[in-house]
């Protein structure tokens, strides 16, 4: 199997918050923008393994400043590192005021995906070759991430948390 960049995953959407995606103050609803930001990632998986994915979890979210009705919102996701049939996919926010065209960045979130077979089983996936020094930098802090993960979902003992570790224990 090839391995890719995060480049080829990117996937970029696009959308306008309309009345009915706000709340009682005229802020995007949370919820709404977490569903494009799942569907945006889920692409982004997609694209860089090439099979049906499905949601394993929501690592983080931060909600940095609210997103006005009316306002143009423009996600986008890449995946920041491939493990052995799950990915990370790290997507950022940015919200643009239609009248001057200033983009703000709001949000970001870190997702990770499992490829799937048509039973549902896991698939491998390809591994990731990051290119930027940001990439690299994502890249290196999936794993503890997903130590992190692992380990609060019960999945995994701390003392096995190799990367998290050494952030703490030096030798």
């Amino acid at each position: 199997m090839k391995s890719k960049t995060s480049a080829q995953s990117l996937t970029i959407n696009t959308e306008v918050v309309l009345p009915n995606d706000t709340n009682h103050v005229g802020n995007l609803f949370g919820g709404k923008l977490m569903q494009w930001v799942d569907i945006t990632a889920a692409i982004a998986a997609q694209r860089h393994c090439g099979r049906v994915v499905v949601t394993a979890s929501i690592n983080h979210v931060s909600f940095e400043n609210p997103i006005k009705q009316n306002s143009v919102v423009t996600l986008e996701a890449k995946v920041s590192r491939a493990f052995t049939s799950s990915m990370e996919v790290y997507v950022e926010v940015w919200f643009e005021n239609p009248v001057t065209g200033e983009k703000t960045k709001c949000n970001e979130a870190i997702l990770t995906f499992v490829a799937i077979d048509q039973n549902g089983a896991p698939l491998p996936v390809p591994q990731l070759i990051p290119e930027t020094d940001l990439e690299k930098k994502r890249f290196d802090g999936a794993l503890r991430r997903r130590q992190l993960s692992l380990i609060l979902a019960g999945r995994l003992k701390p003392e096995e948390a190799t990367e998290l570790k050494a952030l703490f224990v030096k030798d």
